[in-house]
């Protein structure tokens, strides 16, 4: 979910000085340098993408990322999202391929999850390590409060840049990360961005190096537009600047495209990426639908969604719908309107569907609420089965549209999947006449007492939960809080270990286990040590974490030491029910299913192992086209016709598939060879021996410079073949899986101690 972790993430003080700061954010979410032309010389010979001049059958791309949406069942009686969405499940199973065992990054949240996807790196080298905000510590060593949902050239401190200078999304060298629509643009196709993380305005932030400021400049009559907008009380004239120019935007390829008709002239901005690899001059962009909505609607202020109707604010101000609003109906109708005005490549965002996104005023204690899996509601938007019947009437009307149009699976690449799972914290449903399940949606406050179909997350504040004397601390509140002990202290600092045992010993009541009696808060704990093999630090210092609790996925937690609703101890709130960020199986499992010229027909495929990763350098392949850095993930040539599959990866396939899936094992963050230093590291963490503690810690960093060193190699070898054609050396290729699978042996045998 975009809105609750950066609502909730800093506690009420620090959501205020957040709207202070940035002004209307979303309401209630080693770089490879090429010579200077490469890339786009050598794409425009292979490209399969007609608009870069390809020959190949593809001439459209699609990609649609989903927020919090199932391929398995949440309850054994009630039908999955995907279950419930006909039009799309069928689509994918009976035209291409679904898989079904693809994993999401850590720590696993919508920013994290869409961006690894987008890049096909993991956080560590994106930079959203903690997402969907995050903290950093300025000089004063206090944790300051950031958010990762920013257009892609801002700060960290948006305001002065003073606090931490470095890029939101950093990667290697401390560089901006790139962005995942040059490829793309430079050889000549048009990209647009519908709601998807950071490749639009996220907000209308005016500060130095804010999202306005970055892409329209200070003193600009839009700048000046959401400098008035943000000064306004809460109403329309407040939101309008958010929207006209956030969440929708049309990157430009040069000298062509939706930018050089002269009646968008006028609206056409620099598309600024100062530190793109290769360089990134002369490219234009639309931002905004105030400029985009014209150029795709045929002069028309409004587009329109998949049933014909504008897409609107909640004010019916015609424009972007806030990211609640990114239902399926308008994020696919802005998609279409964008291929059928001549932009061949789109990105888009779905908003889950288990969460009230319109609010039933009549039934609503909350501004926003949580549905269980199988819940209706007797009126619009009903509930979790009605939103989801709305999302499938919107896919039909989408393909049907598109068809229309000549836009299908014969010349069109359609890509869908799911930035994380989750975990619903829930009891039983209370089973209804017409087949629905129906909650209790009211506070419990006495764990023994909550009823048998209570639903809602398990709320817990850290500090209350602790004995005194703890050192001062922040957390990012989640189900898996990153913590921040004040001055950036060392991990072995006395304090810091004490607190990492205090927390990691907490027992506490939960309703949904044992009816209420106590059960260990902690899962798993990571100190900088692990947090470097799980990919969660990256390459500013000031954003490292002191240690992660994983906790037991049921419980939200906080830590500003005052609860009113809870006090000293744990209560479930209604208001949001599906937990993420964590390491259980149901939150680190997710989806992709691809659809198109060079996609193998394969059904529903459960046996691949996957990650986000991996879906940036397939989709490449099959375009034909050639990032200017190397990806962290490997093509996913199961899921491919073998004459879509590289030449280089065709050459000794058995060999290929087995260091590819060793590769995942040893590097992913889900892979084996991360989950079992995880429990080895938990282990050190709760550890009274510092004799212990230090051996274990010394160990996984050991096991994690070795995998490091061994994943670079074959990353670097898979992408040479991939992308530049360069064949796998067989006998060393054998070596590489012969030394990973030993690395990974090694550290299931640390986690069993």
């Amino acid at each position: 979910m975009r809105s609750r972790a950066l609502a909730l993430a800093g506690g009420l003080s620090l959501l205020i000085a957040l709207v202070a700061g940035m002004a209307t954010a979303q309401p209630s979410r080693t770089v490879r340098h090429a010579v200077a032309g490469r890339a786009s010389a050598a794409q425009a010979a292979q490209t399969t993408l007609a608009c870069a001049g390809g020959s190949g059958p593809i001439q459209h791309v699609i990609y649609v990322q989903f927020d919090n949406t199932h391929f398995t069942q949440d309850r054994p009686n009630v039908a999955s999202d995907l279950q419930q969405m006909p039009h799309l499940l069928n689509f994918l199973t009976s035209n291409g391929t679904l898989n079904t065992n693809d994993h999401t990054i850590l720590i696993s949240h919508t920013a994290g999850g869409i961006l690894s996807s987008l890049t096909g790196m993991y956080p560590d080298r994106n930079g959203q390590t903690v997402s969907n905000s995050y903290f950093y510590y300025p000089p004063t060593g206090i944790p300051a409060f950031s958010t990762s949902f920013k257009y892609w050239t801002d700060l960290v401190d948006d305001a002065t840049g003073s606090r931490d200078p470095l890029p939101n999304m950093v990667t290697d060298g401390q560089k901006n990360t790139p962005a995942p629509w040059v490829p793309f643009t430079r050889a000549g196709c048009d990209v647009g961005g519908v709601g998807t993380a950071n490749i639009e305005l996220e907000n209308t932030g005016t500060g130095q190096f804010g999202d306005m400021t970055q892409v329209f400049g200070a003193g600009s009559p839009e700048w000046q537009e959401a400098q008035t907008a943000n000064a306004q009380p809460p109403g329309p004239a407040r939101t309008i600047a958010q929207t006209d120019f956030v969440g929708i935007a049309i990157h430009c390829s040069v000298g062509g495209g939706i930018c050089a008709d002269p009646a968008n002239a006028p609206n056409v901005r620099p598309d600024s990426l100062p530190n793109e690899p290769g360089g990134y001059t002369g490219f234009q962009g639309l931002f905004g639908a105030k400029y985009v909505n014209p150029a795709i609607a045929g002069g028309s202020a409004c587009a329109s969604d998949t049933a014909g109707q504008p897409i609107a604010d909640p004010a019916g101000q015609c424009g972007f719908p806030g990211f609640d609003g990114m239902l399926a109906k308008n994020t696919l109708g802005y998609i279409a309107d964008m291929q059928e005005a001549g932009v061949p490549v789109t990105y888009g965002y779905i908003s889950d569907a288990h969460d009230v996104h319109v609010p039933n005023p009549t039934l609503d204690t909350y501004q926003s609420h949580a549905n269980g899996p199988g819940e209706s509601e007797p009126t619009p938007p009903g509930g979790y089965v009605g939103q989801l019947k709305a999302y499938d009437d919107a896919f039909a009307a989408f393909f049907q549209n598109l068809a229309a149009h000549g836009i299908n699976k014969s010349n069109t690449l359609f890509v869908f999947t799911v930035d994380e799972g989750d975990h619903v914290a829930a009891g039983t449903g209370t089973p209804q006449p017409d087949g629905t399940l129906a909650y209790a949606h009211t506070n419990c406050t006495v764990m023994t007492a909550c009823p048998a179909n209570q639903l809602g997350e398990v709320n817990a504040d850290l500090k209350l939960l602790l004995p005194a004397g703890e050192p001062a601390f922040t957390v990012h509140n989640d189900d898996a809080p990153t913590v921040y002990v004040n001055g950036q202290p060392a991990r072995t600092d006395p304090g810091v270990r004490q607190l990492e045992r205090d927390m990691g010993n907490l027992n506490v009541p939960d309703p949904y286990v044992n009816n209420g009696q106590s059960v260990p808060l902690t899962g798993a704990l990571a100190d900088t040590v692990e947090e470097q093999t799980l990919h969660m630090v990256n390459t500013d210092p000031r954003r490292t974490p002191t240690f992660t609790l994983f906790a037991n996925p049921d419980f939200f937690l906080t830590a500003n030491g005052t609860t009113p609703s809870c006090g000293a101890n744990p209560c479930v709130s209604p208001g949001f029910a599906y937990n993420h960020g964590d390491i259980q199986p149901e939150i680190a499992t997710t989806w992709v299913g691809m659809v198109g010229p060079g996609v193998a027909k394969r059904g529903i495929d459960s046996g691949t192992w996957t990650d986000h990763t991996n879906l940036r350098p397939t989709i490449l392949t099959l375009l034909g086209l050639h990032d200017d850095y190397t990806q962290d993930g490997r093509v996913l040539i199961e899921d491919l016709t073998t004459q879509a599959t590289p030449p280089a990866l065709r050459a000794h396939r058995q060999t290929v598939r087995q260091l590819s899936s060793v590769y995942e094992q040893l590097n992913a963050p889900f892979g084996q060879f991360g989950m079992d230093t995880l429990v080895a590291s938990t282990r050190a963490i709760k550890s009274t021996d510092d004799a212990v503690y230090n051996g274990i810690e010394d160990q996984i960093a050991s096991l994690t410079t070795q995998r490091d060193a061994l994943a670079l190699q074959i990353r670097d070898a898979l992408n040479a073949a991939t992308f530049d054609g360069q064949p796998l050396n067989q006998q060393q290729a054998k070596g590489w899986i012969a030394q990973a699978q030993s690395l990974i042996a090694q550290a299931h045998s640390l986690s069993q101690g």
